[in-house]
């Protein structure tokens, strides 16, 4: 039989395609049902699911998982997943994700070898939970610290848009009598003055937060100490914004007038730990809000307690406080669409590479994320959060 050369080109990338996913090891990929009390988002949508399997990858997802975010078993069945029924089934894949930080029960079902990518939450994540992965030689990942190729945080910054969107929104809800607050309408109307609204940071959550105020006429003062950012904010929402770097004062003064407070200046990239005092708080006005982004990483108040989706806010000195790692499991669904759009690729990406540990070998960005490589600690912040010893990265993929 003859064939034509132009055809042979043609059928040539084909053949090796088919070849290279042949000598590809196959991912086995389990995702949990989350505990209801504290998280309600998923790390796939079907349309995710869908496109991890047509790649040969295997998923396993507990029924009933989906229902929290509106996808049914069925539509995870028909995007290709297995459904199972017990959560052991799940945790024993070879690579799990999850949202919330694993339990000691949850790892104990995992084998020994394994992968876990989740959230970090310092404040949901035990010691004893790290000591198990490192028991158990596994690999432990944290969306919060992946980076991409241009070197920015692709779940930390689409979280982030969320959760300052959010912010605002709770504090709006908040602050009307119906929820307990001085009955204020959060902008302005004509004849009232603005209410205010103090940010502290000025990361990407925040200037959504800021913006997002601004749009409906809230008065607006952001403090942070990186003056660089401060200038990047002003040129983004114009020149009316009140900037500052935080001056105590200065800080003072505006803790003492303002409305809403929203804070989130995270501490595990290595950010400046700031720390309002309970003597502070209780110079704010009565029935003013503080909302805590930061409470998954020690909080950037005294009087801050990291509570859960369900019972997230409580009073304290006469101030309103919300305080949940995940403000954006409000609009969970939305939250896991923008979830799926970053990890389907993701792990598409360690399937090419053959496996987790490949993965990590050629992404420098990937491998920003791994706190525990192989049953070794590898991140110095988190070492230092719970006083267990690190090694360099670095030092170990060269050295194997």
């Amino acid at each position: 039989m003859k064939i034509d050369p132009k055809t042979q080109q043609k059928l040539f990338p084909e053949e090796c395609l088919l070849r290279e996913i042949a000598k590809n090891p196959r991912l086995s990929i389990g995702i949990p049902k989350e505990d209801d009390d504290i998280e309600n988002r998923l790390g796939l949508t079907p349309e995710g699911v869908a496109i991890v399997t047509e790649e040969g990858h295997s998923v396993y997802i507990q029924r009933g998982a989906g229902l929290p975010i509106s996808y049914t078993d069925l539509q995870y069945s028909e995007a290709g997943a297995f459904l199972v029924d017990n959560a052991s089934d799940v945790f024993s894949a070879d690579i799990v994700l999850k949202v919330a930080p694993p339990t000691l029960s949850e790892l104990k079902m995992m084998n020994d070898g394994s992968t876990i990518l989740s959230l970090l939450q310092l404040n949901n994540l035990s010691k004893e939970c790290i000591q198990l992965m490192i028991d158990k030689k596994m690999n432990a990942i944290a969306y919060e610290l992946i980076k991409d190729e241009q070197k920015a945080f692709p779940v930390v910054n689409s979280l982030s848009e969320i959760e300052g969107i959010s912010a605002i929104a709770v504090a709006s809800e908040l602050m009307t009598s119906e929820h307990g607050g001085k009955g204020l309408l959060l902008g302005s109307v004509a004849g009232v003055p603005p209410t205010e609204v103090l940010i502290l940071g000025a990361g990407i959550t925040c200037t959504v937060a800021a913006q997002t105020a601004l749009a409906i006429g809230a008065e607006v003062k952001i403090f942070d100490h990186d003056i660089n950012k401060l200038r990047k904010i002003k040129q983004q929402l114009g020149q009316h914004v009140f900037t500052s770097v935080i001056h105590p004062n200065v800080l003072f003064k505006a803790l003492a007038s303002a409305d809403a407070v929203i804070a989130n200046l995270r501490y595990i990239n290595d950010s400046e730990l700031l720390m309002i005092s309970e003597d502070l708080v209780k110079t704010m006005k009565k029935g003013a809000i503080i909302i805590d982004l930061s409470v998954d990483q020690g909080g950037c108040f005294e009087t801050s307690e990291c509570r859960t989706i369900k019972n997230p806010v409580y009073e304290k000195h006469g101030v309103i406080h919300y305080c949940v790692p995940n403000i954006s499991a409000r609009v969970a669904r939305t939250t896991s669409m923008t979830l799926s759009n970053i990890f389907a690729p993701m792990l598409l990406k360690i399937g090419n590479s053959g496996s987790v540990k490949s993965a990590i070998s050629e992404s420098s960005g990937f491998r920003h994320g791994v706190y525990v490589y192989g049953g070794i600690m590898v991140n110095h912040l988190i070492a230092n959060y719970y006083g267990i010893k690190y090694n360099d990265i670095g030092l170990l993929i060269a050295a194997f």
